[in-house]
């Protein structure tokens, strides 16, 4: 089983989605049937991403040629610390948006489990890919469950927000390919570690054009990952999305970033010649400038969900300004601060829904409405998220800030980092207390509060599922840290990958 660990995570989603479409499930009356076969699946995923963790921690990187199609031709699964962790976080993610689902969500589509695989599937097939055009292929995987997902519940704020969502992913996706001819006619390959080996010998107009191709790619990974200045759909297609699609997206602009780290840690890092570094000059402005429009956004915000959007926007700058500073310390920093955010995001949007329930028709806005039914129990719910993002202790959104803090060594670092990461805490912890204030203390007396829908235990579980990881995470914050710094120490070497893959000077 160890051999095929790599592909396992792939596998499972895959067929589970297409056994869920099989009549012995088909059909809206069979959706406990549905509902067993989700959990079922989600427990062997987070099951086996746990065990793929623990071997790569204790044998190493993983290197898996389907079809024995050794590198660089063939389609290679790569599964390092940083991959699996995704891989595993991923799965959390998805159990604990699949328990929450159980509330009545999934009920109004028979396609949303099935869906919901095949959207895993992408996402854990884009972590564990060591190639270029296998990665555009897991995108699209992702891209087009996420297309129908999003429309799960109809309705036109739903439709308005989809076709936007596709418009700028179609046009992603062209660039992606025109990215990938562009490199492919330069290096002669789309492999990353045999991109990373031969990038550097490019020399003359080969470079410029190896050039024009890795820039292509962060306009991909820019809009994938909602950088400023494509984030402008993020906020309203994550609030019109239902709350477990919605919590489930918090992972998808971390897909944007991992492939930030990825390429231009791999490919054009310092080994990659005159192409070392070469997105440096724009990754400083672009990461401030989408902390500001995500803090912005989040005091402009409307509503509970549109401020979850602009504070994932917030966790995207705040991961580029940890690729930025291009150390190992920082990227691990930025690791488990990604680990983080993407949880407890994911449960805001999931607090949001609970709210917006037992508030008739004002929903989540933040406008005078009737009185909550549950006001304690989501109110301690809402707080120890808010307490979460802002960053404020004993949880660990406190350490990962206070690591990425202490990632900064030098004085112009220092001032540039502890002000674009302290300041929007601030400004954050405001948003957050406006938020709060208003749709737990600002109420109007109604006799229509006791006839709202009472918390489920499904939505209990399910959030408190996501929400419980902060105070885990800082409990044992030593031990988590320990694991991010060894899988940046892993993901900067690039010789280690060369070796993994065969391809390397040294190899056996």
């Amino acid at each position: 089983m160890t051999l095929h660990l790599a592909i396992l995570p792939i596998l499972i989603p895959m067929i589970g989605g297409l056994l869920m479409l099989l009549p012995p499930f088909a059909g809206a009356h069979r959706y406990q049937y549905r509902r067993v076969a989700a959990l079922l699946l989600m427990l062997i995923q987070v099951a086996f991403s746990s065990y793929l963790m623990l071997m790569v921690v204790q044998n190493g990187a993983i290197m898996y040629a389907v079809g024995d199609w050794k590198p660089p031709f063939g389609i290679i699964l790569y599964a390092d610390q940083l991959s699996a962790m995704l891989v595993a976080l991923t799965s959390f993610l998805g159990l604990g948006i699949t328990l929450y689902s159980f509330s009545g969500v999934d009920r109004k589509g028979k396609y949303f489990h099935p869906l919901i695989q095949f959207q895993l599937l992408g996402i854990y097939g884009a972590f564990l890919t060591n190639d270029l055009f296998n990665l555009f292929v897991f995108f699209e995987v992702l891209l087009i469950a996420s297309y129908t997902l999003l429309m799960h519940g109809e309705g036109k704020q739903k439709t308005a927000a989809n076709v936007h969502y596709v418009i700028l992913n179609l046009i992603g996706s062209s660039l992606f390919l025109f990215a990938l001819g562009t490199l492919y006619g330069i290096t002669g390959t789309l492999n990353i570690a045999d991109m990373a080996a031969r990038v550097a010998e490019l020399s003359g107009s080969n470079q410029i054009i190896a050039q024009a191709g890795g820039s292509l790619l962060l306009i991909v990974f820019g809009l994938k990952s909602a950088m400023l200045p494509l984030h402008f759909w993020l906020p309203q297609t994550y609030a019109a999305a239902s709350a477990p699609v919605a919590a489930l997206f918090a992972i998808m602009t971390k897909v944007g970033v991992y492939c930030i780290f990825r390429v231009y840690t791999v490919i054009f890092g310092e080994q990659a010649g005159e192409l070392a570094n070469m997105i440096q000059i724009w990754a400083w402005p672009l990461a401030i400038l989408t902390i500001v429009a995500g803090t912005i956004g989040a005091l402009a915000s409307p509503n509970l969900r549109t401020l979850a959007g602009n504070l994932v926007i917030i966790s995207v700058g705040t991961l580029l300004i940890t690729f930025s500073l291009r150390t190992p310390e920082a990227t691990a920093a930025g690791l488990f601060y990604l680990i983080h955010s993407t949880l407890v995001t994911g449960a805001l949007f999931l607090i949001a829904d609970m709210v917006g329930q037992q508030r008739g028709k004002a929903l989540d806005y933040f406008v005078i409405a009737r009185e909550i039914k549950q006001k304690a129990l989501l109110g301690v719910l809402f707080l120890i998220a808010a307490m979460a993002l802002a960053g404020l202790p004993p949880f660990a959104g406190f350490l990962g800030k206070l690591v990425i803090l202490q990632s900064a060594t030098g004085s112009d670092q220092i001032v540039w980092v502890w002000s674009i990461i302290l300041v929007p805490s601030l400004i954050t912890i405001i948003a957050l207390s406006r938020a709060g204030t208003t749709l737990f203390w600002r109420n109007t007396p109604s006799r229509d509060a006791s006839e709202s829908p009472g918390v489920s235990k499904w939505q209990l579980s399910g959030t408190l599922l996501l929400l419980g990881a902060s105070p885990l995470f800082a409990l044992f914050g030593a031990s988590i840290i320990e694991y991010t710094n060894s899988a940046a120490a892993q993901l900067h070497d690039i010789d280690y990958l060369l070796e993994v893959m065969n391809l390397g000077g040294d190899a056996q």
